[in-house]
């Protein structure tokens, strides 16, 4: 083989490598994250607790991660696992738990829909809490500052327009007959129960930023992600089961028969616990936050359609709007962001590469907020 077709052939496999397999990825990872929604969506139709589902699946996730921190010891660069270590952890568990209650009690009284909808907050709320802990300054001559601003304005906007504003009717699965942007009724019992919902997925998707900051704040200690990773998800186990016995006292709740729900339990603790956090991972190294967070808007129009296809939901002029609205408002944070943190730098043989030049700042933790 001549020089020159050994390099098409190079070129060929890192054109692949580099642009062909993380488009891949990133889509199947935000079909999983829907799927798992519209998974856990069923399952609740069906009469399974939240809280039951929480112990379970999390559950799922620390065995499978059970080996992580004998590894970890036995690498010799990790500080010891001392007290203040572990109480760390269990405070990540208690943040955690209490934005997966948030976010599962938020699509149990909504929609998957929407939960992917108001998942694309979370880099406004995540701007707004780095300036409140002076982990972001404004700059008010920079054009980045106004971007991350006027992007988390519009975000929010679209928020309160998702949560008060249905509208017609675009499509009712229930009645395919049914006319177009029919109007819907003002106050009903549904309607309540969106607003509610809109409102637990806000909490969740305020309370996941400040995961985010505090994880980081963790792995600058202890750098070891896999491990950190089981002892949250045993945390969230405990926590869960804890409350669990309070709030669902019948034992029949926690009998899981071989159906919808075990499927859902297993699949949360295996795709989203383990296989999702690494791609997730080499994504961010391979290509960077912002490479990963373009995606994450996918996910609304992955989650109507299967809300239309599997769950029988009804599309809303409003969620339509809403969901363009912090769509837009998203991009223009991101766009703000991708100023500051990602560029691009020439090598010495004049090729463009794309670099992060800060991979450890909270901010860009932002993107990832569906974690186990």
């Amino acid at each position: 083989m001549s020089t020159a077709a050994r390099g098409g052939a190079a070129g060929n496999r890192d054109y692949w490598y580099r642009e062909v397999v993380p488009f891949a990825a990133m889509v199947s990872l935000q079909c999983i994250n829907v799927g798992l929604n519209t998974l856990f969506k069923v399952a609740a139709n069906g009469g399974m607790s939240r809280h039951v589902f929480i112990v379970y699946a999390y559950a799922v996730a620390a065995l499978i991660l059970l080996p992580a921190p004998f590894f970890s010891r036995r690498s010799g660069t990790l500080p010891s696992l001392n007290l203040s270590i572990l109480v760390k952890f269990f405070v990540l568990g208690v943040i955690g738990y209490s934005s997966q209650l948030m976010g599962f009690t938020g699509i149990n009284y909504s929609s998957p829909t929407l939960a992917s909808a108001i998942s694309n907050l979370s880099p406004a709320f995540t701007f707004v809490l780095a300036v409140i802990f002076r982990m972001e300054k404004l700059v008010a001559s920079s054009s980045r500052t106004w971007a991350k601003l006027v992007g988390a304005v519009v975000s929010i906007s679209g928020a309160f327009v998702v949560t008060f504003y249905k509208g017609p009717i675009i499509i009712n699965a229930n009645d395919p007959l049914s006319t177009p942007l029919s109007l819907y009724p003002v106050f009903d019992s549904v309607r309540s129960d969106w607003i509610l919902g809109s409102l637990f997925l806000t909490v969740e998707y305020i309370l996941s930023p400040i995961w985010c900051i505090f994880l980081t704040h963790i792995m600058k200690e202890y750098p070891s992600g896999l491990t950190i990773m089981f002892f949250y998800s045993s945390s969230v186990s405990l926590l869960a089961a804890l409350v669990g016995i309070f709030v669902e006292p019948d034992s029949s709740k926690w009998i899981i028969r071989p159906n919808i729900a075990l499927v859902s339990i297993v699949c949360s603790g295996v795709l989203n616990g383990c296989i999702s956090n690494s791609v997730d991972s080499w994504l961010l190294h391979m290509r960077g936050p912002v490479y990963v967070a373009m995606f994450k808007p996918l996910q609304i129009a992955i989650a109507a359609a299967m809300g239309v296809i599997i769950l029988g939901d009804t599309l809303y002029l409003g969620s339509m709007i809403g969901a363009i609205i912090i769509v837009t408002g998203f991009y223009t944070v991101m766009w703000g962001k991708a100023k500051e943190e990602v560029g691009d730098f020439v090598t010495e043989t004049g090729d463009l590469e794309w670099s992060t030049t800060d991979q450890t700042h909270p901010f860009l933790q932002s993107y990832k907020v569906q974690d186990l």
